[in-house]
């Protein structure tokens, strides 16, 4: 779950970027819940999303996870600045563009270094 004062920050962060907006306006009408408002995204961009699958938006976030993981990255996700990463996505068309910020979130929540270490050197 994302804090709404969270989704406010990053609205003043994104207020330029109207995808961005409006997947952070998606979230807070799903009350912080990033699987829900993931779906809902998900559905409006004409993917179909597995609805009993509770775990659909891990599996975006693992399609992801090489991009996601750049060293040139990794250090803003951890920080909870997103907008580079984002910028960086929204360039290599990693996934709809109004379910990059959902994929970000669910990764920093869950623990960057955490999420990144199947890519880490042994």
């Amino acid at each position: 779950m994302i804090d709404l004062q969270i989704i406010e920050e990053l609205q003043t962060q994104f207020t330029e970027i109207p995808e961005a907006m409006i997947s952070l306006e998606t979230i807070a009408d799903c009350e912080g819940d990033l699987e829900d408002a993931a779906m809902a995204l998900a559905i409006r961009v004409g993917q179909q999303p597995d609805i009993a699958n509770s775990e659909w938006l891990k599996g975006l976030a693992k399609k992801c996870r090489v991009a996601i993981c750049r060293s040139e990255f990794r250090n803003d996700m951890v920080n909870g600045n997103f907008m580079p990463l984002f910028q960086h996505f929204v360039l290599l068309k990693v996934c709809p563009t109004l379910l990059i910020l959902p994929v970000l979130l669910y990764v920093h929540e869950s623990g960057v270094n955490l999420f990144c270490q199947p890519l880490d050197p042994i």
